[in-house]
């Protein structure tokens, strides 16, 4: 499928968003950054260490924003879903034991049972399936607040501007500002980290592309190649 493109926008929270944007950059793609979430720390209580094997981690938004509760859990062997995952949690002094690509239900599947895990994770998360042998204990450590879209935003677009969506919930908060702000669904071309994410978007867009992997990189030079 080919794309027509005049402008891209990144609405993803910080750091993410800079890094997208720098990434863009280093493709030759002019993407305009403006964050629709802040994502902030939650209280949570951390278990007795002696209870649990390892640390489950789908997010590096886990190891920025989990505060105190994470230096009891430094000498726990890590599960990242992801190369930046790992390289944030190893930064804060956490092991890694495992790093994983596609999704953090595929690192799950790869651990070796018996075996007590921590996730940290966000207030919103996907369901996970626990394999034979796995025992799952979930802290929220941190939670994203959907922002306002400022639709001054478009103007810097040009005629066919390109939405980066990397999750299911930037997909419903932009389709739920748009109907909110009255604007027309067919004006946006989205491009999605994944199919789950675009389905959240729901229907009416003028085009969407999925990434074919869901990694920043790939998603990036995909659409890259997808668009004049």
């Amino acid at each position: 499928m080919t794309l027509r493109a005049t402008g891209f926008l990144a609405i993803r929270p910080e750091p993410g968003l800079s890094a997208t944007m720098a990434l863009g950059r280093e493709l030759g793609m002019a993407i305009t950054g403006r964050p629709l979430f802040e994502v902030r720390p939650r209280p949570w209580d951390c278990p007795d260490p002696a209870t649990i094997d390892g640390v489950l981690i789908g997010s590096a938004n886990a190891i920025r924003h989990g505060g105190d509760g994470l230096r009891q859990l430094t000498h726990k062997p890590v599960h990242a879903v992801g190369a930046t995952t790992a390289r944030v949690a190893e930064a804060a002094g956490f092991r890694v034991a495992s790093s994983g690509s596609g999704g953090l239900q595929n690192v799950l599947d790869a651990i070796s049972g018996p075996a007590r895990l921590l996730r940290l994770a966000g207030a919103e998360r996907i369901d996970l399936e626990s394999p034979p042998g796995i025992a799952i204990h979930t802290a929220v450590v941190y939670e994203t607040v959907p922002l306002p879209f400022d639709p001054a935003v478009i103007d810097r677009l040009g005629d066919y501007p390109v939405v980066l969506l990397h999750s299911a919930s930037a997909a419903t908060h932009f389709a739920a500002e748009c109907d909110r702000l009255s604007l027309d669904r067919g004006l946006f071309a989205l491009c999605a980290l994944g199919g789950r994410i675009a389905d959240g978007a729901g229907a009416g867009w003028r085009a969407v592309h999925i990434a074919p992997r869901p990694a920043d990189l790939e998603m990036l030079e995909s659409l890259r190649g997808a668009c004049i």
